[in-house]
């Protein structure tokens, strides 16, 4: 980053001298970045709305539309209706979720139809913009607009889960949120978001171990207070919430049953299935994730000379991608909470989404490209398990290397270019302090 009143400008490996990916009118050196930074032509505004609006009126017209949001609002009916929605296997939120869901509950199912797609979407959409400002791209510009609707036909889980319906999208919103928060040093803002989307779905509960490195205490104890308190609230007017720790708790420790595993993309799940020993998969996946939550504590500790955006975004996506390695089930629809943030940092020449291992493992998910039969239906979660441990591999690996300071002459407003004979002196070293 540049400040025009200084003599000598500081940028990290990261940076590359763009600024936040040069949303302030600079260069990145990149030409397609570049093109990308550029304002898109209302052709394109257009088009991406449409994109937008068609995925989720083509989802209402759609007879299984909202498959996994009908548990939870099973739940809120049965709720209503004085029952106990533990007696429902399928139910596997927090007690919480339960009073989130009574307002579905309570609406006719017609108009839930065209509702809940359009609010799946919706929460999308704002993870998007929330992972854009994260680094300063303009929310006009042609990777802004058109990179939303480009990800939204290609990459499959997207349309699955507007499909579905499942409140996954809840922390597909809330991550990139909290994480633009922080960056913005609102960090009880930010632990305020993780709590209510926890409280909706516990899938950011793993994100409490950023705000435990960073010492944000008001903030984690924002996200561990606020789910506690609605569950609390939940379980005071529902009959038997003891159900949740007898039979749903043990439930979700199993991995669930078979009408889960063929979508299980757990290396846990998919090892026993090509013929690995179950104890051994197990051991694979939680090295995999003990090794990703280690690359994502160094990833912290190295601090870039930016404002802290892909140090905050890398970590925490190293922490959910760790997570996922383990958990049962962890579906292809789950990778939405991190991709965005991801795809974002693309303006960053030193992102991991510079890498084509980036795109290797995003391949099994586009839409439209015909597989091998055993690679679909049932067995799909095999390529969804390809592209898991992909990204957290490569994103590990990105957080395990050495990051550097350099510093370099910037020409204040009016007034020559100065190198400072003690900047000259200074070698490139570890970023191990912050910038500013």
């Amino acid at each position: 980053m540049k400040w025009e009143n200084q003599s000598v400008g500081i940028r990290g490996a990261g940076d590359g001298g763009s600024g936040h990916g040069g949303a302030g009118g600079g260069t990145s050196g990149n030409r397609l970045i570049d093109w990308l930074l550029q304002p898109a032509a209302r052709s394109w505004q257009v088009l991406s709305l449409a994109v937008f609006l068609g995925i989720a009126v083509s989802t209402s017209l759609r007879a299984n539309w909202g498959s996994d949001n009908a548990f939870v609002v099973k739940a809120a009916e049965t709720l209503l209706a004085g029952g106990s929605p533990y007696e429902d296997k399928r139910f596997l939120y927090l007690p919480s979720a339960v009073i989130m869901a009574v307002p579905e509950a309570l609406l006719p199912r017609e108009v839930l139809r065209w509702l809940l797609p359009l609010g799946m979407s919706g929460l999308l959409g704002v993870g998007w913009l929330a992972s854009l400002r994260m680094f300063a791209v303009p929310l006009r510009s042609r990777f802004a607009v058109g990179g939303f609707a480009v990800f939204a036909l290609a990459f499959k889980p997207y349309v699955n889960l507007v499909l579905i319906g499942n409140w996954t999208a809840i922390s597909a919103a809330a991550l990139p949120v909290a994480l633009l928060l922080a960056q913005r040093h609102r960090w009880g803002s930010a632990g305020l978001v993780v709590g209510l989307a926890i409280a909706c779905k516990p899938m950011l509960v793993p994100l409490g171990l950023l705000f435990l490195v960073a010492r944000r205490w008001r903030g984690l104890a924002a996200a561990v207070l606020v789910p506690l308190g609605f569950s609390l609230a939940g379980a005071l007017v529902m009959p038997n919430p003891s159900l949740f720790f007898t039979k749903t708790l043990p439930f979700l420790l199993q991995g669930q049953d078979a009408y889960a595993l063929p979508w299980d993309a757990s290396p846990i799940a998919v090892l026993p299935r090509l013929g690995v020993p179950a104890p051994l998969a197990v051991l694979v996946a939680f090295a995999g994730a003990g090794a990703g939550l280690w690359a994502a504590w160094v990833r912290w500790r190295r601090e870039d000379a930016d404002g802290g955006e892909l140090r905050l975004v890398e970590t925490a996506c190293m922490v959910m991608l760790a997570a996922f390695l383990v958990s049962r089930p962890s579906f292809d629809h789950y990778l939405l909470v991190v991709l965005p943030l991801l795809l974002a940092s693309l303006v960053r020449p030193d992102s991991a989404a510079r890498s084509p291992w980036f795109w290797a493992a995003l391949g099994p998910q586009l839409a439209g490209v015909p597989w091998p039969s055993e690679l679909e239906a049932k067995r799909r979660a095999f390529k969804d398990c390809f592209t898991l441990c992909v990204l957290a591999g490569l994103l590990a690996r990105r957080c395990l290397r050495s990051g550097r300071v350099t510093l370099e002459p910037v020409t204040t407003a009016g007034s020559p270019s100065r190198t400072e004979p003690e900047c000259a002196a200074t070698p490139a070293e570890s970023a191990s302090r912050t910038a500013f």
